[in-house]
């Protein structure tokens, strides 16, 4: 057969910006070649409808082992009861939480979108805001941050089922005891969605969910650096449920491929290196925040204590985080632009920038490389619309990338 040459070099241009650019979205990561390989694998030439030792075709011997070491390793490094590996990513595997243990219009509270949330939090334009009814909590608007005893009022209030924690753009640790308290109080489930944090989490760089939560629900290509995927943890007792409402609820066949390179990323993060790995994370991302504010900027909750930082422009202008975003992409620092808590401008058109140092961190970058990440941001910043300071830091960039390759073994 003829290979097809379009799609092969394509590709090869996406290794080649990837290699060149600072990735600083706080979402993306780069696994292993073993996990990429897992995933490019024959595995993902089976059908595996149901699950190991209950599956609806035959031939699944290998493939239930696969599945089974992804679990066993889940449990392990997270000490959860019960995990499933088979939900397709974060927002089916949310989606999979709503169908267990609501119903369409039941109440649930979840954090704002603006404020950090995620769209499957209560999003109006989400099936969880259409569906079901959403109760919203936000930030204390004075300190940005998670205010513990406005979200019990409003839960004491509302009632809702399901108490949501978790986060896409809140660069502070959550106290998932005090959110678990609250659950029980009303009577409520929780469940944690530490999609971000689940490799600072793995690697005890982060509190964990662990003992206390109802439900947790991580996707596996973040800070965890596996591939797209996504995890169900839960107490023994909600495990049936939930099964059930991933398959056969929302789902046919698994794909057992990208469960074979979430058992990689597994088997990664429960190396000693991860522990490492992850707290460097954070080491990047506070100096990051420091030499950011040192300059001049404003940072939602004036700093952070994950992997990402939230950048507010107001201070500079309303609505300036699309143009702040194309012009640092310009300069080879791709980061995106976002929603700050209270803004008053359009999602398409927000305040702020959302950075992130996983990718970084996996290059091997440490805290004097995210020092001169800080300057360029900051040159970038302000000077927007000169070409000449954008072309001459995207080639400075691509100096300080290329003596931090992502796949090393690739240029052996």
């Amino acid at each position: 057969m003829t290979p097809d040459v379009e799609v092969a070099a394509l590709l090869k241009q996406e290794l080649a910006r990837q290699e060149t650019v600072l990735s600083m979205i706080p979402s993306e990561n780069a696994p292993s070649l073993a996990v990429l390989e897992a995933v490019g694998s024959v595995a993902g030439n089976k059908y595996a409808e149901g699950y190991p030792g209950k599956r609806y075709y035959e031939g699944n011997a290998v493939v239930d082992k696969i599945e089974l070491l992804a679990i066993n390793r889940a449990k392990q490094l997270f000490n959860a009861e019960h995990v499933n590996v088979q939900a397709y990513s974060g927002s089916p595997a949310n989606q999979a939480v709503f169908l267990a243990f609501l119903k369409p219009g039941d109440t649930f509270m979840g954090l704002d979108l603006a404020c950090g949330g995620h769209l499957t939090h209560g999003s109006p334009v989400n099936f969880s805001g259409r569906i079901y009814k959403p109760v919203s909590y936000g930030l204390d608007k004075e300190t940005e941050l998670l205010d513990m005893n406005a979200v019990r009022e409003i839960a004491l209030r509302e009632k809702p089922k399901l108490i949501i924690s978790g986060l896409t753009a809140y660069p502070r640790t959550i106290n998932f005891k005090e959110f678990q308290k609250i659950a029980e109080e009303v009577g409520a489930i929780h469940l944690a969605d530490v999609s971000h944090i689940a490799g600072l989490i793995a690697g005890e760089s982060h509190p964990s969910p662990f003992p206390y939560t109802d439900l947790v629900m991580m996707t596996t290509h973040k800070t965890l650096r596996g591939p797209r995927g996504a995890l169900l943890l839960c107490k023994e007792k909600y495990a049936k449920e939930l099964d059930k409402a991933v398959f056969p609820g929302l789902q046919g066949g698994p794909h057992e491929n990208n469960i074979a390179g979430i058992a990689v990323a597994l088997y990664e993060a429960l190396q000693p290196t991860f522990k490492e790995y992850s707290l460097q994370i954070v080491k990047n991302a506070s100096v990051l925040a420091k030499e950011l504010m040192n300059k001049g900027f404003k940072l939602v909750t004036n700093g952070t204590d994950n992997h990402l930082i939230l950048m507010d422009l107001r201070q500079q202008g309303i609505s300036l985080g699309k143009q702040a975003a194309f012009a640092l992409n310009e300069a080879g620092i791709c980061c995106n632009m976002n929603s700050v808590p209270y803004d008053p401008a359009l999602p398409y058109k927000p305040s702020g920038l959302r950075f992130g140092t996983p990718i970084l961190t996996t290059r091997g970058m440490k805290e004097q490389e995210m020092k001169l990440v800080a300057g360029w941001i900051t040159e970038v910043l302000q000077n927007m619309d000169n070409s000449g300071t954008k072309l001459r830091i995207a080639k400075e960039v691509k100096e300080l990338c290329l003596r931090f390759p992502l796949y090393p073994e690739l240029k052996q």
